[in-house]
């Protein structure tokens, strides 16, 4: 017997309603930082206290990124944000990944984190700028063992004929940088390296009962960083 699906209505504009009010503070004008670089800081640490409050595994630090490929159309994925200072937020890639590739064509850039838990998203635009060789090789002394073994074993983004190719690549990067316990055992490969977003705009959304959000946007109006309050206008934006 087939049992109905309770998902079919039997319309042709069926859909589930999974609207879930906002109940935050939200976000006044006299509550932002002097600049994009302390609030979104200010954001993140509020972010990382309240995950771990949770203790549910949520990642703070989980950060969308969106590009265009050679025809315009849009790719966005999820990274993390390994880097942020007053140069902007930055993460790690293959450089041979589908990201690195649509940048190097087109460095403009999206990006955002979004915290749901406690109403609030953090919104970059902007260009990307390749890291540097330091930065990305002190960073990636950092890494757990098969986080950097996996930097190897993995070509990003490429086609996969299966699992099992995957997990053959793992054992080839075992056998070639077995773990000594040192920290030179995998060393960075060339193909490896990240990303700054040198923002042009930085927009903070604080949820608010009945959809009536904050929309607070700080826009670049001079050639300093982040952390440079004279470079940046602040305005709000409708929900």
């Amino acid at each position: 017997m087939v049992r109905p699906d309770p998902m079919d209505t039997g319309r042709v504009d069926s859909h589930v309603d999974s609207h879930v009010d906002s109940h935050g503070d939200g976000l006044l004008e006299s509550d932002v930082l002097e600049s994009p670089y302390l609030q979104v800081r200010a954001w993140v640490a509020g972010a990382v206290a309240a995950a771990e409050a949770r203790g549910d595994g949520s990642e703070p630090m989980a950060l969308s990124v969106a590009t265009v490929d050679a025809a315009g159309a849009p790719n966005v994925r999820t990274v993390l944000m390994r880097f942020f200072d007053a140069r902007g937020p930055g993460f790690v890639t293959n450089l041979q990944s589908t990201k690195a590739l649509e940048l190097a064509a087109n460095p403009r850039v999206a990006a955002a984190l979004t915290w749901p838990e406690i109403y609030r998203a953090v919104r970059f635009r902007g260009v990307a700028e390749p890291i540097s060789r330091r930065e990305v090789t002190e960073y990636f002394e950092t890494r757990p063992y098969g986080s950097r073994l996996s930097a190897w074993a993995s070509e990003q983004s490429r086609p996969a004929a299966g699992r099992d190719e995957l997990e053959r690549r793992w054992r080839e990067a075992l056998e070639r940088f077995p773990d000594r316990g040192q920290q030179g055992d995998v060393p960075v490969p060339d193909f490896w390296g990240g990303y700054r977003i040198r923002c042009d705009e930085v927009e903070f959304w604080a949820g608010r009962l009945n959809r009536l959000h904050d929309r607070l946007v700080f826009t670049r109006t001079g050639s300093g960083d982040l952390a440079d309050a004279g470079s940046w206008t602040l305005s709000r934006r409708q929900p």
